[in-house]
């Protein structure tokens, strides 16, 4: 067994309604899924009592009338998160949020304040923002590159943890007698000075019950794979097969150990799509319903968003996929690099692309036993810490919680309750150490 944790671990995405673009047309949906708070919340304590370990908000930064429809009208990641916490008590809470268009101190302040807010079960999912027009949001004239926007975002990680370490955990005595609201010597400022950024501190929030919110991050290129593996705890991606997805976490893990850090620093989460039937005939009859609901019209516009919102319109549908050089390499670069590469290598026309993209079969489709089989199959062959899961329908989060979960539970692959009260403790992730109370120890100690 290949696996370094016992048990596997499960997040659940708030994204609309589960299934494809269209899903919210299911006669099963609930239409208005990305700005209803009380599904949401539903959702949260449906999750929660089924021991999962997180709720995990995707999020962007710049639509247009072509976008998927629930991305045309949803909740703010930090501000939805904040509502879930006082609606939950064990269960993490995982936001998407941008480096690219935002500043570190107002985020590192959110973060701090939503994990006070929950006890300590706050995780940021750090993206860079894909899309091109983001920048005409924020009164940017361009987007940066891709690789920069790695750059931008190391150091903007750099400047949060510092700011999240302005207080170490017990700094605040407020002692009422002496009048001492808190320790002058556990307090520290920043001082940072960088290419990107120019920050003081400290931060005007205490220091997390976790330490500091859990780090995620979410792609796959390589430089994706190399800043988790400076500073992330925690990876969203996927991978079409088990043995593509463990060569991605061993590389991962192989780059964690040349930074210094242990391989098990970091948890690697499969995102999936699930569809549960009594049989197999049941699953695809399931799968049809939802994938029919997709015209080919709406399809081009999904796949043209992986493309900087390119019109593939303009393109024969039944002839070989378009050339359109490297469209693509300063987005969902890893993404785009996929779709051209199947289309390429299976021959697939416009159409087959479009609608494989837009309609994707669940990689997890069949019998709760069949599911339960294979999720145990990539854990335990070593492609996986853990699953981000989504319903391939709108029913089919509720039947993997209700069939898919005790079949894993009664395989000991899944805990029966909460390790810890802290989404660090649920993850297996060890609290980080305040790094100037680090330095001053050393400084004594040398």
């Amino acid at each position: 067994m290949s696996q370094t944790q016992s048990q596997l671990r499960l997040g659940a995405i708030i994204q609309g309604p589960s299934g494809n673009m269209s899903a919210w047309r299911h006669p099963d949906a609930q239409s208005d899924a990305s700005i209803n708070v009380e599904f949401v919340q539903k959702l949260a304590k449906q999750a929660e009592q089924a021991k999962f370990d997180f709720l995990f908000v995707a999020d962007g930064l710049y639509i247009n009338a072509q976008s998927i429809p629930h991305f045309l009208n949803r909740f703010e990641p930090i501000t939805l998160l904040s509502a879930l916490a006082l609606v939950t008590n064990k269960i993490g809470l995982v936001a998407t949020l941008s480096t690219s268009y935002s500043e570190p101190f107002t985020v590192a302040r959110q973060f701090a304040s939503l994990d006070q807010l929950s006890g300590g079960r706050v995780g940021w999912n750090v993206v860079t923002s894909p899309l091109e027009g983001s920048a005409k949001n924020f009164s940017r004239d361009r987007h940066p590159e891709h690789d920069e926007r790695y750059r931008i975002a190391s150091e903007y990680l750099q400047v949060a943890k510092g700011l999240w370490d302005s207080w170490e955990a017990d700094a605040f005595v407020r002692n009422k007698q002496t009048g001492e609201f808190f320790d002058a010597s556990k307090l520290h400022t920043l001082n940072h000075k960088g290419h990107y950024f120019s920050v003081q501190g400290p931060l005007n929030v205490g220091r997390s019950p976790q330490g500091r919110p859990v780090i995620f991050q979410a792609g796959a290129s390589d430089a994706g794979k190399a800043f988790a593996a400076e500073t992330a705890d925690g990876i969203y991606t996927r991978q079409e097969t088990p043995e593509l997805a463990r060569a991605f976490r061993e590389d991962v893990r192989r780059q964690l150990l040349a930074r210094g850090r242990s391989a098990d620093d970091i948890r690697v989460f499969q995102g999936i799509s699930v569809i549960i039937g009594e049989d197999e005939a049941q699953a695809e009859e399931r799968y049809q319903q939802t994938a029919q609901l997709v015209t080919v019209e709406k399809a081009l516009e999904y796949l043209g968003r992986y493309f900087e919102h390119y019109d593939f319109s303009q393109h024969p549908l039944d002839e070989p996929f378009p050339d359109i050089g490297d469209l693509g390499q300063n987005s969902f670069r890893s993404t785009t690099d996929t779709i051209k590469r199947d289309a390429r290598e299976r021959g697939l026309t416009l159409r087959q692309t479009a609608l494989e993209a837009a309609t994707p079969r669940p990689g997890f489709f069949g019998t709760a036993e069949q599911v339960a089989d294979g999720l145990e199959h990539w854990f335990r062959s070593g492609a996986a810490d853990g699953f981000i899961v989504r319903g391939g329908t709108p029913t089919a989060f509720d039947d993997f919680v209700e069939q898919v979960i005790p079949i894993l539970q009664q395989r000991g692959l899944y805990r029966t309750e909460y390790e810890g009260n802290t989404l660090r403790e649920n993850l297996g992730l060890s609290e980080p150490e305040n790094q100037f109370a680090v330095r001053e120890q050393q400084a004594l100690s040398a």
